[in-house]
């Protein structure tokens, strides 16, 4: 298989650019149509993100020994030299259950911090 020399302009955007395109129409139209709720939804978003970090500090705080980097072959902050096509950052093969659940851990505490927060506004 051969592949091209040029990658298309639309392949090189970030991630999720879409979204942020969606996003950014959104809040202009909250502008346009309600300027005065402009600074509630700027709030509200930012309690989110807050919420989200909350989220990932307090899984760190309460299982300091179960991070899911933890579990790992190497430390990823070293880098990697795997050859294309494969796993950046190889998990230990006897410790793949118990990374699976920390993954899923944190995902459930970050995402319930987050549903809690949005619950009270």
């Amino acid at each position: 298989m051969k592949l091209k020399a040029t990658v298309p302009v639309w392949l090189r955007a970030p991630r999720n650019s879409l979204w942020l395109i969606v996003a950014i129409v959104l809040l202009a139209v909250i502008a346009s149509i309600a300027p005065v709720q402009l600074p509630v939804v700027i709030y509200k978003v930012a309690l989110i993100a807050l919420a989200a970090v909350l989220g990932y500090w307090i899984d760190r705080a309460a299982f300091p020994y179960a991070r899911p980097d933890g579990y790992l072959c190497r430390d990823w902050r070293r880098g990697t030299n795997e050859p294309e096509n494969d796993v950046d950052h190889p998990v230990v093969p006897s410790h793949q259950p118990v990374f699976v659940a920390a993954m899923l851990r944190r995902a459930i505490v970050i995402g319930a911090t987050v549903i809690g927060t949005a619950l009270g506004l």
